[in-house]
């Protein structure tokens, strides 16, 4: 940490509860990994790339999470 002090770095962690700072990303790409990635065969960056693009998009708006109520992240974000 003496490294990047006067980089006007700052850090996300408050101090408390650590362990909840990233479980939501951490969700996210095991989530990622388990049903897209792990499941194909990249040949390249640029076809990673789009079929992850194509991914996030079912991901954010057909993809149902239980955590919401088995509603999409689309509707509730978008939710009237």
């Amino acid at each position: 940490m003496q490294a990047i002090i006067g980089w006007n770095i700052r850090f996300s962690m408050d101090g408390r509860d650590r362990a909840l700072d990233n479980v939501f990303v951490e969700r996210l790409w095991r989530s990622v990994k388990y049903e897209n990635v792990y499941l194909q065969d990249y040949k390249n960056v640029p076809e990673a790339r789009a079929d992850l693009a194509s991914y996030f998009q079912y991901y954010n708006t057909k993809r149902p999470h239980q955590a919401l109520g088995y509603k999409t992240l689309y509707e509730v974000h978008y939710a009237k």
